[in-house]
């Protein structure tokens, strides 16, 4: 093992980032180290570099959450692991002192440390991760596609299967085609939803959101959008509406194209305000407004499952790959929107 390694480096009080040298981690009790294939760049690392989200942990932090590697090293009390498993870490760490933890219930922790906020992460050489929320990678999936299941795909999964509770037949509505939406419209076609409408200002996304299983693609902006809902739906409107983006536009037009008790979700987030109406109406219509945020360890599993059988197709979910070097270029294409992507990895 080398005693250091190349890292890109948040410095959270100026808000740059550099590649620097710093010491390869050592796996204490319980750890394991990840030699790191891929990480994606996600939205919510940008909402860190540009001050919208607060950093949690040290002043100086390895972004990068969604990673895929093979293990390099193995820290004391781990089983069932070995040098060389591919593995998808998990994105956050459960406290294991709260009321949840304690019986148990790490996907319920309410104080779970965010991997890239709290603590180092993965846009770098090698990254630590607990063994315990280690996921598998068959080996007929590749490590670039299991990169993104660590939150592009599993957060998508959870809002549609757990905060949703999507069922087979309901109508459903996406905000944001982009790199979480995107997988919302694949994830709610397995499911059974039916029939699938994709709301996004980007007519290129828009055509890949039909492509992937949308049964219509509308532009927000459009007027008459309500109307083809409308038609679609024989007058019912939306069961769930999946809001992708977290603007206070995209939330509100969401939530007034539901049904009676229809479910809103919202994905995406930001800090703008939002207004669900005057109660009256808000009782009267029965709808029900859901946060969602992250996912279980346990989905991750399922979706490499769903990818390696061919269920699942992410084959068009990697835009382009840039190394650690070229951070700044993989980020300005998501910032840009530049080629509509739906992930960049970094390949360090």
């Amino acid at each position: 093992m080398p005693s250091t390694m190349r890292a890109q480096r948040l410095d959270t009080r100026t808000l740059t980032f550099e590649v620097t040298d710093v010491p390869v981690p050592q796996p204490g009790p319980g750890d394991v180290l990840v030699e790191v294939a891929f990480c994606g760049i996600c939205h919510s690392d940008l909402s860190l570099l540009d001050g919208t989200f607060p950093a949690m942990g040290p002043p100086v932090i390895t972004q990068g959450h969604e990673a895929s590697g093979t293990i390099a090293a193995i820290g004391p009390d781990v089983v069932g692991w070995a040098v060389g498993d591919r593995v998808v870490p998990a994105a956050g760490r459960p406290c294991g002192v709260c009321r949840s933890c304690l019986r148990g219930d790490y996907g319920s922790c309410t104080a779970l440390a965010l991997m890239a906020f709290a603590y180092d992460g993965a846009w770098a050489e090698y990254t630590l991760a607990q063994a315990g929320g280690l996921t598998r990678v068959p080996d007929n999936v590749s490590l670039e596609q299991a990169a993104i299941l660590a939150d592009a795909v599993s957060t998508p999964y959870g809002a549609v299967v757990h905060t949703a509770d999507l069922r087979v037949g309901e109508s459903v509505g996406v905000w944001g085609a982009g790199g979480v939406g995107t997988h919302v419209v694949q994830l709610a076609r397995l499911v059974g939803a039916t029939p699938i409408v994709a709301v996004d200002l980007d007519p290129v996304v828009r055509a890949r959101a039909l492509e992937l299983g949308a049964d219509l693609a509308l532009d927000s902006r459009d007027p008459d959008l309500p109307a083809r809902i409308a038609e679609l739906t024989d007058g019912a409107m939306l069961d769930v509406a999946f809001d992708a983006v977290g603007l206070t536009v995209t939330f509100e037009q969401a939530l007034a194209m539901l049904g009676t008790r229809g479910r809103l979700v919202g994905v995406g987030m930001s800090l703008e305000e939002v207004s669900l109406g005057s109660t009256l109406g808000f009782g009267l219509s029965r709808k029900q407004v859901r946060g969602h945020l992250g996912y279980d360890v346990a989905d991750v599993g399922v979706l490499a499952r769903l990818v390696s059988t061919g269920r699942l197709d992410l084959s068009r979910s990697i835009s382009g790959i840039v190394s650690l070097e070229d951070v700044g270029e993989g980020i300005r294409r998501l910032q840009e929107r530049d080629g509509s992507p739906v992930r960049i990895l970094v390949q360090p």
